[in-house]
């Protein structure tokens, strides 16, 4: 650690995490296990700026220790970058090693010119157990190179220094982990129960180079991460979430305990605003569907803020976007609708990829706006027969995930428990129903506990369940009643 540069570090500490280098969940690691924390500073070549800094104080960190060599080596592939930006810094040669042999021409695993007996420093981005790094120490190794001292950006503290130090190798690190989540919680950006439930994780889950756990296969990791999104209480994913509306819409649902979305498909606003006005104080967010209000007002609209105001629910359009960039700002923004100007959130497919996200961001006007209003990308749907499968699944999930507009995604259109990890992010879930069934045009229906429980719904869609409902705000206190207690059935085991 670079006790000189301590604000410095600190602040990189949090624009890390800012850029989503680092986040909280429930990932599945190289080494086979599942952690509740994830870095992904390939993200950095994205912000020179940080790309700078990680690079100057990785020089500091080895001018600091009085580290000389001849060479450095990035480990491939996400440290190749830092290790460049050293090697001109430092004025000291580059190697460069090959995960594998070119079948071709030389064949070379490690390309640069060197003699046997040069000494090399390596440079890394994350360290778990080591095993990164002990690879390219034993192909440098091989090639006569000597390797004593290895500077890295993250230490997990999850056996690494000692698994190397076993080969001789001394390990220098900018951040520990544990750094890291104490520097998020004095700056208010994570919860102790964070940092605690972290730090449990990680005493552990010790591993060994080979991917076994040191004292042995006793324990089972994957109770001791408690980040799995469905074990999380509203109010620590608050803390977690990225998007402004994703906390104000988590911290909604936790103080008015109700995780209930009211899908308002009804074709007159008289409707809409009575349906609105019984069941709002029992829902978090009402859903429209816009264009099928055969009267549509700016008084419709203006009155169903009024009730969203008075209840305390947000609005959702559920408009599924679904064209270029352009065109998608235009229909959010303009028109008879204007979308954007009263509608907290919307829906909206991947298809077009991330220019969805921009082009509906670039409707509102400037980054307070942004704040105000979200996006749920439709990676599930419930209809029977659809098309969707895991490899677009997989890829809204990278969109809503990764990126410079994760500010902007609230959650998850999903049926499924596994739709993604991030539990900043809320999984809404249409198709709920007390009496599960199939309607004659391929809705397919669960029921509450179903959805809640075994599918990863954080909040439930219902619609015909409470607008035929004889008393709809008897039916609606229902439905809120038994979906808030399967989350809090869930989040109690």
């Amino acid at each position: 650690m670079l006790a000189n540069n301590s604000d410095q570090i600190k602040a990189l500490a949090l624009k890390l995490f800012e850029i989503n280098a680092f986040k909280f969940g429930d990932f599945k690691m190289k080494v086979g296990i599942n952690s509740p924390v994830y870095f992904d500073l390939r993200v950095i070549v994205s912000y020179p700026d940080v790309m700078q800094t990680v690079s100057d104080l990785l020089v500091a960190h080895i001018k600091g220790l009085q580290l000389s060599s001849q060479h450095v080596c990035g480990v491939p592939y996400t440290a190749l970058p830092l290790a460049t930006i050293v090697s001109l810094q430092q004025n000291t040669p580059m190697l460069v090693r090959r995960k594998e042999a070119k079948a071709y021409g030389t064949k070379k695993l490690i390309e640069g010119i060197f003699n046997a007996g040069d000494t090399c420093l390596i440079v890394e981005d994350v360290v778990t157990s080591g095993s990164s790094i002990l690879d390219t120490v034993r192909d440098l190794q091989s090639e006569g190179i000597v390797v004593t001292d290895a500077v890295v950006v993250v230490d997990r503290e999850q056996g690494g220094v000692a698994n190397i130090a076993k080969h001789g190798v001394r390990m220098h690190s900018l951040f520990t982990l544990s750094f890291l989540l104490n520097t998020l919680l004095e700056a208010g950006r994570v919860e102790k129960t964070t940092v605690d439930a972290v730090a449990k994780y990680i005493a552990a889950v010790q591993i060994n180079s080979d991917g076994t756990f040191i004292g042995g296969d006793k324990r089972d990791p994957d109770e001791a991460n408690e980040f799995a999104r469905t074990k999380l209480t509203y109010e620590s994913r608050a803390n977690l979430a990225k998007s402004a509306i994703a906390k104000r819409l988590f911290n909604l649902m936790a103080s008015k305990q109700t995780n209930l979305c009211l899908a308002a498909d009804l074709t007159k606003s008289d409707d809409i605003l009575d349906m609105a006005d019984k069941c709002g104080p029992y829902i978090c967010v009402l859903k429209t569907h816009v264009d099928i209000v055969e009267d549509f007002s700016e008084s419709f609209i203006s009155n169903l803020q009024a009730l969203a105001k008075r209840h305390n629910f947000l609005l959702m359009e559920d408009r599924k976007f679904v064209d270029i960039g352009n065109t998608v700002s235009l229909q959010y923004s303009k028109g008879i609708y204007k979308i954007s100007s009263w509608a907290d959130l919307v829906t909206a497919h991947t298809l077009p990829g991330r220019s969805i996200l921009q082009g509906l961001k670039t409707a509102l006007n400037g980054d307070d706006a942004v704040k105000e209003r979200g996006v749920f990308l439709l990676a599930e749907m419930s209809s029977s027969g659809n098309l969707i499968d895991d490899k677009y699944k997989e890829s809204s999930n990278k969109i809503a995930t990764e990126g410079g507009d994760v500010d902007f995604v609230a959650g998850i259109v999903g049926q499924s428990a596994n739709c993604f990890a991030f539990p900043g992010l809320i999984q809404l879930t249409p198709g709920i129903k007390i009496d599960e069934s199939v309607d004659k045009l391929g809705q397919q229906y669960q029921s509450p506990e179903s959805a809640v429980k075994e599918r990863g719904a954080d909040i439930g869609v219902v619609g015909r369940g409470i607008l035929q409902a004889n008393n709809v705000q008897q039916a609606a206190i229902n439905y809120r009643d038994r979906l808030w207690a399967a989350y809090t059935e869930r989040v109690a085991k």
